[in-house]
């Protein structure tokens, strides 16, 4: 059951424009963008390498402050945001990237577990408890205490996908998550992203250069050189 108003988009970008760098080092990046994403959809956004995709992906997560246009994520203004209005945002976040970004010193608990230590009403009894459900629900309940270097690629990534999903997030923000995968193992992957963010009644925001994954989506849209040049629906759902 959606917690958000149906007509209430849990993402919406509007004539956004973004810029890297100062002065006559200054460069526009992102140009009058506008999109909207509704509850529980799975948007796949695609282009060349340098389109913005990924530029677009951060304003989105909090990772760095919109600069120009309007920026709303699940209701809150993020344009011209404060580091402290962008942190509050990213409580709302779970984060999949290309490299799993796992710590090789911690085990696959432990690692999930440091999603849930940016919300500090938790106790460590109940993180320990809701970190290995989650990697029982991706499939590792049997590996909660190996280390990353004994994992394999795809086992490597469902535990990165366990550290995102296991806040219970509204939105998940995934960045070519399956690149350093081999074909099966993208397609797992990406399919228990796809039934988990179901399960869970998250929003996933996913960018990829990988076409055999793109009927997952319930939407794609397509960037280039910083434009964004289709909204359009998947094949599989039209």
């Amino acid at each position: 059951m959606q917690t958000l108003n149906s007509l209430e988009p849990v993402i919406d970008v509007q004539n956004l424009d973004h810029y890297f760098g100062y002065g006559q080092l200054k460069k526009q990046v992102l140009f009058n963008i506008n999109i909207t994403i509704n509850a529980g959809e799975i948007v796949i956004m695609t282009g060349p390498s340098g389109s913005g995709k990924t530029t677009l992906l951060t304003l989105v997560g909090g990772l760095r402050s919109a600069q120009s246009g309007s920026l709303q994520i699940l209701g809150k203004e993020l344009c011209n945001a404060s580091a402290k209005q962008l942190t509050q945002a990213r409580r709302n976040h779970g984060y999949i990237f290309q490299a799993h970004n796992l710590h090789g010193s911690l085990t696959a608990i432990q690692n999930v577990r440091m999603g849930l230590e940016v919300h500090p009403k938790i106790s460590p009894q109940e993180m320990l408890m809701r970190s290995q459900k989650m990697l029982e629900e991706v499939g590792l309940g049997e590996r909660l205490n190996y280390y990353p270097d004994n994992l394999s690629g795809g086992q490597k990534q469902r535990v990165a996908i366990a550290r995102a999903l296991v806040s219970n997030p509204k939105i998940i923000l995934a960045d070519e998550p399956t690149a350093a995968l081999d074909k099966q193992s993208g397609r797992d992957v990406v399919e228990l992203m796809q039934k988990l963010a179901k399960e869970h009644g998250c929003t996933i925001l996913l960018v990829t250069h990988d076409n055999r994954i793109l009927d997952i989506a319930d939407r794609i849209v397509y960037m280039e050189d910083g434009h964004l040049i289709r909204d359009g629906v998947s094949v599989m759902s039209s």
